[in-house]
């Protein structure tokens, strides 16, 4: 076999259609609303919680909104796209599957290796601050940590590493390592306690909201501190590049196929209901956020928090920190699951080693890369700054949308007559726009970014050549 027909051998969709009713790997437990909640949960956590407040004060100021709302565009159409695959091939893997289906061996591979990295990186950065809440929380009560156990390196006087982060990443590997259906039930209370939550947070301080704090809407571009440009309309699409890490999550549940009940009307489903609630709460809330204290007040661990707290409210921006300790959970919850099912893909499929597509006997679940996951996330969520790892996340995730809403035209022109659970709408304008959009975001993030990315898809490329080619089971006679 040619090395071309090797990287461009895909699975065929009729066979992983056929395939459906006959894979018993999984257990299938989840149904539409604890589907929902995973992309929920996947969704709304740190970007309402921390990094909405965050990019206010460093790029955006009020106009933080605006940034909530590109950054939404792009993800609604490649929301959309995600959609008619979901339907289309329930099958677990996510992006790398359906570029299997469609672009070929090496694409899927890339993107698969790709998202396992981001995935890994988004609960690293969740887990780090989900730990600033904690932290928080405590003090609150009167108990202190030391210093050196309160953050990672640089992220703060005498900091030396984040123990509540390195644990909580721990802690839910094993959770998931027991059994999906536990997690996804206790995963699925945790989000409506925090929907509710966050519609209390805007019901409340909406009634606080001065509107003098909404002006200049678009501050002024300026040379910061740190000698590097800050907001005007640039900083809106800076913060809208790195608020994308906020809007997108719902893929997440796209991992879960084959462990949903009924995958081809539920998997649809599930990713519009998820982002077309969160994207509602995090325009209202950064709105009330920003009009009730001054943009430049909210570059701190727990903006939402303190920005209550330095209103007086004490007992609500304990209430927060107390709600977001629970609620961030469960966006950690739903991308270690993505991650450990796109790493059981990968290696189900041989490109990487079979030992990791092992399922466990007892409890069902792809237990050897969640516990190995959740070894690396719990190092790197000790040892890096929630802002590092935030710039990493993006790049992955917009390059896998950039190849669903490929694909979905690529699939609309070979195979227009092939049975559709969900058709994605206004195709090629959808997918154009989630092309576009999704670029024009990638032609923001830093050019370090960009270094550690090509740096992990040449390790990519070199294992590709070196192990999975060859140990493909495309590879094998029959």
């Amino acid at each position: 076999m040619s090395v071309w027909a090797r990287i461009t051998r895909h699975k065929p969709i009729e066979q992983l259609q056929a395939e459906l009713g006959s894979r018993r790997d999984f257990r299938r437990v989840l149904g539409l609303w604890q589907l929902t909640a995973i992309g929920l949960g996947g969704i709304i956590g740190v970007g309402i919680f921390v990094l909405a407040g965050q990019q206010a004060a460093a790029n955006a100021g009020p106009a933080v909104a605006l940034s909530f709302l590109i950054a939404g565009i792009a993800s609604a159409a490649a929301a959309l796209c995600y959609a008619e695959f979901a339907g289309l091939i329930p099958v677990t893997g996510s992006a790398y599957t359906y570029a299997y289906a469609t672009l070929g061996e090496l694409i899927a591979w890339l993107i698969g290796w790709d998202l396992l990295l981001e995935y890994a990186l988004i609960v690293a950065a969740v887990a780090s601050g989900w730990s600033g809440y904690v932290v928080n929380l405590l003090d609150a009560f009167g108990l202190h940590l030391p210093e050196a156990l309160r953050g990672a390196p640089h992220s703060g006087e005498g900091r030396v590493f984040n123990l509540i982060a390195a644990l909580v990443a721990l802690a839910v590997a094993v959770l998931l390592t027991l059994r999906t259906e536990w997690g996804a039930r206790a995963n699925t209370a945790i989000v409506a306690v925090k929907v509710v939550a966050v519609v209390i947070v805007i019901g409340v301080g909406v009634f606080h909201v001065d509107p003098a704090n909404w002006h200049p809407f678009v501050p002024e571009r300026a040379l910061g501190a740190d000698g590097v440009a800050h907001f005007g309309w640039q900083g809106v699409v800076t913060a809208a590049a790195v608020v994308f890490f906020a809007v997108f999550g719902y893929d997440t549940l796209t991992t879960a196929a084959e462990e949903a009940k009924d995958p081809q009307r539920d998997l649809p489903r599930a990713i519009l209901l998820s982002l077309g609630v969160s994207m509602t709460l995090y325009i209202a809330i950064t709105l009330v956020l920003t009009g009730m204290v001054r943009y430049t007040e909210l570059g701190n661990d727990a903006p939402v928090a303190q920005a209550f707290q330095s209103l007086g409210m004490k007992w609500i921006g304990a209430a927060i920190s107390a709600t977001a300790v629970a609620s961030i959970l469960s966006v950690i919850f739903a991308f270690m699951l993505a991650a450990a099912r796109i790493w059981f893909a990968l290696s189900r499929d041989g490109l990487l080693p079979g030992w990791f597509a092992a399922v466990h006997p007892r409890y069902g679940t792809p237990h050897r890369p969640t516990l190995a996951l959740g070894a690396f996330t719990a190092l790197v969520a000790g040892l890096f700054p929630l802002g590092e790892v935030a710039k990493l996340v993006n790049i992955g995730v917009l390059s896998a949308f950039v190849v669903i809403c490929s694909a979905v035209l690529l699939l609309r022109r070979r195979k227009p007559d092939l049975p559709r659970a969900f058709r994605t709408p206004w195709v090629p304008l959808v997918p154009i726009v989630g092309i576009v959009f999704s670029i024009w975001l990638l032609t923001e993030l830093a050019a370090l970014t960009w270094l550690v990315f090509l740096a992990w898809v040449t390790l990519g490329l070199a294992i590709y050549f070196a192990y999975g080619a060859r140990h493909s089971r495309l590879s094998l006679p029959g």
